[in-house]
């Protein structure tokens, strides 16, 4: 039985130390297919570095939000926006502009649709808390997503917040945030393993990981740049407490 295992990951915002550190840990497990569901730069300091390093080792990389509104940002658009689209070159703001929607997979006889946020569009976001009609609709065949079959696991990034649910023989997860998770501040990703392409029943499973990561060398980074919003970026890497929200003492 020749299972296979993949690495998912999602929302990387610009932060290399977090993607390195979360590649090595994919490479020491043996782990050589890498698919990652968008928002790739804005927010974080490093956008440029981390589109051509996920370029390079990504199997399949979908579009996210970020990815879709950052290239079209006008001159006279908010400061931080226009920081974070001309930090990446004009080839880098085409390729995150078309990538893919969508992608299914094939394991152990399960179809695994990936998608950013949600199979309606890259801006609809789903929550951890979400409604049983909101749980139906991630597994919907959409404008989005393309006819075909309707997949049996659904896993997303978008929310930063990683989780697995299931309900009436269908799986839903999220992969959580690489680059800036809002959960715990502590980089997420998620290994799938299957039979690939396999329409039997077999063997299979979802992992979520957490990778730690040097955050003082990824803020100095930021600090040296002059990045805007660098109190609020600060803010959710330490305490992976959303910009805007006052952090509570324990």
């Amino acid at each position: 039985m020749n299972l296979e295992r993949i690495a998912v990951i999602s929302d990387v915002h610009g932060n290399l130390g977090a993607l390195e550190a979360v590649l090595a840990d994919v490479a020491d497990r043996g782990i050589s297919r890498v698919i990652n569901l968008g928002d790739d730069a804005g927010k974080g300091p490093r956008g440029s570095a981390v589109v051509d390093r996920l370029a390079r080792v990504c199997e399949v990389d979908v579009r996210g939000n970020w990815d879709e509104f950052l290239p079209q940002i006008p001159d006279d658009g908010p400061e931080e926006m226009v920081w974070w689209r001309d930090e990446l070159r004009a080839d880098q703001r085409d390729r995150i502009a078309a990538k893919p929607l969508s992608h299914d997979l094939l394991l152990s006889g399960r179809r695994v649709r990936l998608f950013h946020a949600s199979a309606t569009s890259v801006h609809t976001r789903v929550h951890f808390h979400h409604t049983p009609e909101e749980f139906a609709g991630m597994f919907a065949a959409t404008p989005l997503t393309g006819p075909g079959p309707e997949p049996t696991v659904v896993g997303y990034g978008d929310v930063h917040d990683a989780y697995l649910e299931t309900a009436d023989g269908r799986t839903l997860f999220n992969t959580g945030s690489v680059g800036n998770p809002l959960d715990e501040p502590t980089p997420a990703y998620v290994i799938l393993e299957g039979v690939p392409d396999d329409p039997e029943t077999g063997p299979f499973g979802i992992q979520h990981v957490r990778v730690p990561y040097d955050v003082e060398a990824e803020l100095a980074v930021a600090r040296d740049l002059g990045m805007p919003q660098y109190a609020e970026w600060e803010q959710e890497l330490r305490t992976a407490v959303y910009r805007g929200r006052a952090v509570t003492a324990s």
